[in-house]
């Protein structure tokens, strides 16, 4: 009898890893009849499907995807940082949703500074200082509220609650990051062993019962118990001891906000996306009428016509979004100009379809490219009614400040570095920017994210969004102009090879194999400077046609995956 006892004991635990490997197993491709989630994680995005099962609308199973993401993707999943929605109803009301980090109340123009007026390098990216309010758990908790269907809140947090609890098999990514920023992680949480082993390897298993607790207060009391007692005081403990200066007002004034998106026709298509305080849609905007006076159909796919157009369109956009943007809550963003079919005209006057613009010769200023960073994480989500959530959310860095608020095992953001911190001095992607961007409290910083979804004739069409920092708005665009003008199905429109521009630094990053030499050759002639990256971007879409949905995760991130029914 004991021998059989001891047998099925084994039997349980054979299955029960089993069932973990199956767990973490990705598909990046999928076609669905009813309801679909492509997220960065097969476990986040299956218990999105779960809730769309149980009668969850996009909105439901998106809330439920982030929250369990703050588990098993902590290095961009969060409760400590923030991010951005469209919504898009069966009924085609569009909404977008900010959850940005603002600054705190103490925070002021010259925080990053020294004596002589010079940025502090890394002040803004590591440690207390760096971290903004986090807006997550209020901007989820409010499209929850507004849109949701399932009416209780706490069934939407509890999957990632028994996550936490019961741990998960790392994936061979995640273990890698883990152990890259082990260092870091010893120097700001000195008395945090949760993420630290001696080396961790692809299926290990990570349990965070501290992030369970903080969750389980969120699943029973809403936003309430992050914002306000032992969770927001732990916050401010925590950060202060780290250098910071958030207070416990500053977590007690956040609130989300519904804005109107950004609405640009292209063809006889319509693209929705994402106002200021991202730069997303504007510059996706500009990007598409742009590019749409131009026959890049005919002129094919990465070709050199293409290709010179769509660098130069970025040079122009990259410096106004330098100049111009910011919180339109404090800068008067001129977004009519910036969209007006006569201004983009214009800016393109100086085109010469032979030559290079010099991008000095656009704005000043030169430097190199800080840092690549694609730490942030996206999710697109369609349900049986076609109710549509494009979301992107993060932390900036890989696991934000690097730090862990003690005794409740969440990352801190390190978003204060997407201000300027002052004037033509570029953040760690790069991208520089004015007195539209500059720190002020209550302020939320500029971003790149670019939640987007695409109607055609009225009827939802694509859903889609992506990681990547600077290259955010480009991997977007160019996935977009893939399915419409160059007749790719979604799959093979997320894995082509991408290419960009910024305006500063003056070159082209491109991806392995984007281009074949005589394109190479013809751009280098023209005078582009060209430099080779590993990746950009890690597209998450979904697409609607001939009334299926086909999903694609993107092959940059092996852990990408799309689920459905």
């Amino acid at each position: 009898m004991q021998k059989l006892f001891l047998i099925g004991i084994l039997s349980l635990l054979i299955f029960s890893c089993k069932q973990n490997n199956v767990s973490q197993k990705a598909q990046q491709q999928l076609v669905s009849d009813t309801a679909m989630v492509v997220s960065a994680n097969a476990i986040a995005s299956k218990i999105g499907v779960d809730i769309l099962k149980q009668g969850g609308n996009a909105v439901d199973a998106m809330v439920a995807t982030n929250f369990a993401l703050s588990v098993v993707y902590p290095r961009a999943g969060n409760i400590g940082g923030g991010g951005f929605m469209i919504i898009r109803t069966p009924e085609g009301e569009v909404t977008a949703v900010d959850y940005r980090e603002t600054a705190p109340l103490k925070a002021h123009k010259d925080l990053y500074l020294d004596e002589n007026g010079n940025v502090i390098d890394g002040l803004s990216r590591n440690g207390g200082l760096a971290v903004g309010v986090p807006g997550t758990v209020a901007g989820l908790y409010a499209a929850w509220q507004k849109y949701g269907q399932l009416k209780d809140w706490s069934k939407l947090v509890m999957p990632a609650v028994e996550l936490a609890q019961k741990g998960f098999a790392v994936s061979e990514s995640e273990s890698f990051r883990l152990n890259k920023y082990k260092e870091d992680f010893l120097k700001w949480n000195p008395d945090n062993k949760t993420f630290i082993r001696e080396r961790w390897l692809k299926g290990d298993i990570l349990k965070q019962p501290a992030l369970a607790k903080t969750l389980k207060l969120i699943a029973e009391k809403g936003p309430k118990a992050f914002y306000e007692g032992p969770v927001a005081q732990a916050i401010v403990d925590k950060v202060t001891k780290s250098g910071g200066i958030i207070r416990l007002e500053d977590l007690k004034k956040y609130q989300a906000k519904f804005r109107k998106p950004i609405i640009v026709p292209y063809k006889n298509y319509e693209v929705i996306s994402m106002p200021p305080p991202s730069s997303g849609g504007v510059a996706l905007g500009q990007l598409l009428k742009i590019v749409s006076q131009y026959p890049i159909k005919q002129w094919g796919f990465h070709s050199y016509k293409t290709t010179h157009l769509m660098v130069e369109a970025e040079k122009r956009v990259y410096a106004d979004r330098a100049k111009y943007l910011g919180d339109s809550d404090f800068y008067p963003v001129p977004l009519d100009t910036l969209l007006d079919d006569e201004y983009l005209k214009h800016r393109m006057t100086d085109f010469d379809p032979a030559k290079a613009t010099p991008s000095n010769h656009i704005f000043a200023g030169k430097f190199e490219l800080h840092k690549e960073s694609f730490e942030t994480t996206h999710i697109s989500v369609v349900d049986k009614n076609r109710m549509a959530v494009s979301c992107t959310t993060t932390l900036n860095s890989n696991y934000g400040s690097k730090v862990i608020v003690d005794g409740y095992g969440f990352f801190l953001n390190n978003e204060m570095d997407d201000f300027s911190a002052k004037p033509g001095v570029p953040n760690q992607f790069g991208l520089i920017g004015a007195e539209a961007n500059a720190i002020a409290p209550q302020k939320r910083m500029l971003s790149s994210m670019t939640p987007t979804i695409v109607t055609k004739d009225g009827k939802l069409f694509m859903v889609l969004g992506t990681p990547g920092g600077s290259t955010i708005i480009t991997s977007v665009f160019q996935t977009i102009l893939n399915v419409v003008d160059f007749d790719m199905n979604m799959y093979n429109a997320v894995q082509a090879k991408r290419f960009h521009h910024q305006f500063l630094p003056d070159y082209i990053m491109y991806e392995k194999k984007t281009f074949d030499k005589d394109v190479m050759d013809s751009l280098k002639q023209a005078g582009h400077k060209l430099k080779q990256v590993k990746y950009m971007g890690i597209v998450k879409a979904i697409l609607v046609k001939d009334g299926k949905l086909e999903g694609a995760g993107d092959s940059r991130n092996k852990d990408d995956d799309v689920e459905g029914y």
